[in-house]
Formats: structure tokens, C-alpha cells, sequence
């Protein structure tokens, strides 16, 4: 079984990412949770037979790293500093962040369930993804940056506001998408609901079909006025998805 002596002595108690990795969402590292991106920063938590599990520094995200990833890591130097950032701040960040979703989506990609590192992505990482590309870090999972988020009603939706949906059989928030102003909105979809990628719909029951589908299970919207901060007292629900 590893333990902590599998790896190197780390000053600041953190590993760095060394390249892009998969975790997951149980120890046997079954089901993806997640990704790490090369340069994230990571805890040790606990130590099983084939896992190690580990908690992300800049969302606090929890989840299993195989053992055989393990040499990717290396010890970081300092410990994961966050930038705290306000609305105003953030505000002058939301058209690159909206940039980053924009190209995302003529790159060749699919849906992926846990993606948050290009090309492919599921709803939730990509708008975490792309926020982080701007330095503005928001929690892992859609119902976690719902909770996260100032709620705000339809007539109030800003470009770079975020909106919610709750599929059928789901107990929570479920999906995400960037509103872009104009009755649009970008969300990369899965097969079921979407177009197995990241797309363009209206935000009313008509216009296009993936839109009119979505439509009926919007849920809530979000604005963003806080960068996540690990420490600062909110509580993240950290349940698998």
C-alpha cells in the first residue's frame, strides 16, 4: 500500500502538477471527477492500495489520484497563494473569460463527463476553466458555483452571468452555462440534452432545438462577484456529481 513515504518530502505539505491529470471520483479510480492542469497544486490526503486521495489547492475540489500518476507530482516550493478578487475586478475579466469559451468552441472537441482541460470539457469545467484563464477561480461542479454565485433573476442577466439548469432525475443544479448577452448563452452539452460539445443557444423556448430542450429546466442564474478563496469560511459541497 502507498503512503506518504512514496513521496518526495514537500516543504510547503503540497504537490505540484507536472502534466494534465485524471482523477476520480472513487478510490478503485473508476468514474472521472475531474482534471488537474499541468501547474495545479494538490493535497495528500489519504492513501489506499491502488489511490491516493487528494484535494485541490485553488477550489478545495476532493477526488482520487491513481498511484501510477503519482511520479507526475512534485513537491511545490510554496504553498498555493490565492488572488482575492471583488466584482469591479472581475468585471474587467469577463470578456476573456468569454474568450476562452469562444475559441474552445472551434477547436475539434467532444463532451466529456469530469473534462475541464482542452479540448474537451463537461459544462462546469469549462466555465471554471475559463474563468481560471483570467486569474478568477470558481468552485469545480455546476450546483457548486450555483451555491457560490449572487442570484439575480432573468430581467437582471449580464453578459459573463451565469445560468442554471436541473435535468429530470436530478436531485440539484446539474448544468451551467455563460450568458453572452442578448438572449444567448454558450454551455458545452452532452449527448442526451446537447450537441456532445460546446455550442450557441437562445434562452427562450425557441430558436433551436438544443435551446427549447434546456428551456424548461433552467433553474436559476448566477453572477459572479467574488473569486473562491480557499479559507475564507464558504463551506463547498464537495459530493461527487
Amino acid at each position: 500500500m502507498p503512503t506518504s513515504s512514496h513521496f518526495p518530502p514537500s516543504p510547503s505539505g503540497e504537490y505540484r502538477c507536472l502534466e494534465n491529470l485524471n482523477l476520480y471520483t472513487a478510490e478503485a479510480c473508476q468514474g472521472l471527477a475531474t482534471q488537474a492542469a499541468a501547474g495545479r497544486q494538490l493535497r495528500l490526503l489519504m492513501f489506499t492500495e491502488q489511490s491516493v486521495q487528494v484535494q485541490l489547492c485553488e477550489d478545495d475540489y476532493i477526488a482520487w489520484l491513481a498511484v501510477r500518476d503519482a511520479g507526475k507530482l512534485t513537491p511545490a516550493v510554496q504553498r498555493y497563494q490565492t488572488e482575492r478578487l471583488e466584482r469591479g475586478e472581475i468585471v474587467e475579466r469577463i470578456e476573456g473569460a468569454i474568450a476562452f469559451t469562444q475559441a474552445a468552441m472551434t477547436q475539434p472537441h467532444c463532451y466529456l463527463w469530469g473534462g475541464t482541460v482542452a479540448p474537451d470539457y463537461d459544462c462546469s469545467g469549462l466555465i471554471q476553466a475559463a474563468f481560471a484563464s483570467v486569474g478568477v477561480w470558481l468552485p469545480r461542479d455546476s450546483y457548486q458555483q450555483a451555491a457560490f454565485t449572487d442570484p439575480l433573476e432573468d430581467p437582471d442577466l449580464q453578459r459573463g452571468d451565469l445560468i442554471f439548469f436541473q435535468e429530470p432525475g436530478k436531485l440539484r443544479v446539474s448544468h451551467v452555462a455563460i450568458y453572452l448577452g442578448e438572449g444567448q448563452y454558450l454551455h458545452s452539452s452532452g449527448v442526451d440534452l446537447g450537441r456532445n460539445g460546446i455550442g450557441i443557444d437562445p434562452y427562450h423556448p425557441d430558436g433551436s432545438d438544443i435551446g427549447a430542450r434546456y428551456y424548461p429546466l433552467r433553474h436559476s442564474n448566477g453572477r459572479i462577484s467574488r473569486s473562491y478563496c480557499p479559507g475564507d469560511g464558504w463551506e463547498i459541497d464537495s459530493r461527487p456529481k
